[in-house]
């Protein structure tokens, strides 16, 4: 009895095991899933850029000065608007305005009425926007129709403070912001809902993602609905149940998951000597050699004085007595005895070039197996730089290079 107790135990355990172990490998499948919604956007549903100029008053002495003319200009325009007539050049010695750019993004669907943030930048030689208002500022779209209407305080979230001989400061005073500073004044027209078909659009176009998005899309719609128009469009003819509902038929494709397939890719920011490998990145077996070749430039300045009594023995010119040149060490100064005092220089230079040994790299299946080889020759960023674009070249590079 006890051997059949402790057998149909063991046949629990290995139960529990299996399925633990069949979730596991059914997980493991989505662990590089994405959702459609991450990787693709619906054709037409966009922001438009909107910008506009504007002044900005009320500074505290931080505006533009009297050599931004096209400033006063509009303060002089703005105020004849208003009944009152003034000269440009009376106006000038005010420091308390400021011109502007203006800009915002104005959403997709935004409807008449609803606010939008706006983003406010010096165009002239002001110091600081801090405290200043936005005075009514017309923002129009690349069709120049206006769409959008800002104005109000305007916040820096910074400071800049200054006196004869140092100057203290806190990110940009030159930038604001109004979180809702802009009413939308228009719409723009589209005709979203009783569309027949809606088109999916690919930032990144690939053949391999859009035929993956189609088929899971037509997996989820029992039906042939989605089809590739190319690497980056897919169209989606809307089906009968869902007439009427096109936004519950987005929000339903946007939920669906994807495993995306990557390219193999090499990235380069040579400006802050960042590497990034993708994950497919492979090479094949190879041998590198890498040295390093350094230069050390040590450079003095000394000074060469007159002789005790001499006449002209100052910095500011004057003459003494003539003597044979002397030039210095690296011939960068010729100085007679007795003469002006001079500044002469000694520069020094080395050159050290280090030995370096031929390393073979076998071809390798994995990203890891491509770090090891490349820690390996103990690298710097920059030169895995070098190192990849000579690998390229050499056909052992099976990825593409991308220079930032």
């Amino acid at each position: 009895m006890e051997n059949t107790f402790l057998f149909f135990d063991v046949k629990k355990i290995f139960a529990k095991v299996s399925l633990i172990l069949m979730a596991l490998f059914v997980l493991s499948g989505y662990a590089h899933a994405t959702r459609i919604k991450d990787m693709a956007d619906v054709k037409g549903v966009r922001e438009n850029q909107l910008v506009g100029y504007g002044l900005i008053v009320g500074l505290n002495g931080s505006g533009d000065g009297k050599d931004s003319k096209f400033t006063f200009q509009s303060l002089a325009s703005m105020l004849e608007r208003m009944g009152v007539t003034v000269n440009a050049k009376d106006i000038e010695k005010a420091q308390n305005v400021a011109a502007v750019m203006v800009t915002a993004d104005l959403p997709a669907f935004a409807n008449v009425g609803s606010r939008i943030d706006v983003t406010v930048s010096s165009i002239g030689d002001a110091e600081s926007l801090t405290a200043g208002t936005l005075l009514v500022t017309p923002l129009k779209g690349a069709d120049g129709k206006v769409y959008a209407v800002a104005q109000g305080p305007v916040n820096t979230d910074a400071f800049s403070v200054s006196g004869k001989a140092a100057k203290v400061g806190k990110n940009f005073p030159t930038v604001a912001r109004i979180v809702g500073g802009a009413i939308i004044e228009n719409e723009i027209p589209y005709d979203f809902v009783n569309k027949g078909t809606l088109s999916l659009i690919l930032p990144r176009p690939d053949f391999t993602n859009a035929a993956r998005v189609a088929k899971i899309i037509n997996s989820a719609l029992k039906s042939s609905a989605a089809r590739t128009l190319d690497a980056g469009t897919i169209e989606v003819e809307v089906p009968k149940e869902y007439s009427g509902r096109t936004v519950e038929l987005v929000a339903m494709i946007e939920q669906l998951d994807v495993t995306p397939d990557k390219s193999s890719m090499v990235v380069f920011n040579e400006r802050t000597g960042t590497v990034v490998l993708g994950e497919n990145v492979k090479i094949a077996t190879v041998a590198i050699a890498h040295g390093n070749l350094s230069i050390e430039i040590k450079e003095t300045a000394d000074v060469s004085q007159p002789m005790p009594f001499s006449q002209g023995g100052s910095l500011f010119g004057g003459s003494g007595p003539s003597g044979p040149p002397v030039e210095s060490r690296d011939g960068s100064a010729i100085v007679a005895p007795g003469a002006n005092t001079a500044i002469t220089y000694d520069t020094d230079i080395g050159v050290a070039e280090e030995k370096s040994k031929l390393f073979l790299v076998r071809s390798t299946v994995t990203i890891s197996e491509v770090v090891r080889a490349l820690n390996a020759l103990g690298v710097t960023p920059r030169d895995l730089m070098a190192i990849f674009q000579a690998l390229k070249v050499a056909g052992a590079l099976h990825a593409t290079i991308e220079v930032m």
